[in-house]
């Protein structure tokens, strides 16, 4: 008795034409894909690591009493996070 696992499998079989991308109007300039390649050789711990030692001065200085210094260096987590995200988004799709 043979037993199938997925019923539909036969129908990912057929092959797909693939969605256009790009579109002339949308086309990035030399400048735009040489930061691309250059964010891509940035590891993506790098900017993990910067914005935990943000977070950790923040706290320090909090602590201390500099309110201004820690909300200033506190505000730089989310778009070091948001770089990270970049480069790992590029280093996975590549520069387009």
């Amino acid at each position: 008795m043979h037993k199938d696992i997925n019923p539909a499998s036969e129908r990912s079989m057929r092959d797909y034409r693939a969605a256009t991308v790009m579109r002339a109007e949308h086309m990035e300039s030399s400048l735009t894909r040489l930061l691309e390649q250059q964010a891509a050789k940035v590891p993506s711990d790098v900017f993990l690591f910067a914005s935990l030692c943000s977070m950790a001065f923040s706290l320090g200085a909090e602590l201390l009493g500099h309110e201004r210094a820690a909300r200033f260096t506190g505000m730089w987590v989310g778009p070091l996070l948001i770089m990270g995200v970049y480069t790992k988004m590029v280093k996975t799709f590549g520069a387009r």
